[in-house]
């Protein structure tokens, strides 16, 4: 975690998938981080203002859905602004 990139492109999902509709609208960026590699992550704590191509991000480990029946709550990368 940790690592950092800037935002290469974006887009904010107004319907989204079954599991996700509590977090929308949200934004889903692509990155290109300081290893050289390219990543796709939602895009959090930040301010619309901020939303550009370029903006420099950090990974964060965040909840990425609703736990649903199954009951355990699933974690991913996502992206904050910095």
């Amino acid at each position: 975690m940790g690592l950092t990139g800037r935002i290469v492109s974006f887009t904010k999902v107004h319907v989204p998938p079954e599991g996700f509709t509590d977090q929308a609208p949200y934004v889903v960026a692509i990155a290109k981080l300081e290893n050289g590699r390219g990543c796709i992550g939602q895009l959090v704590d930040y301010k619309e203002d901020q939303l550009a191509i370029d903006q420099k991000i950090k990974t964060v480990l965040r909840r990425t859905r609703d736990p649903g029946l199954e009951g355990v709550i699933p974690y991913g990368i996502k992206f904050k602004p910095i």
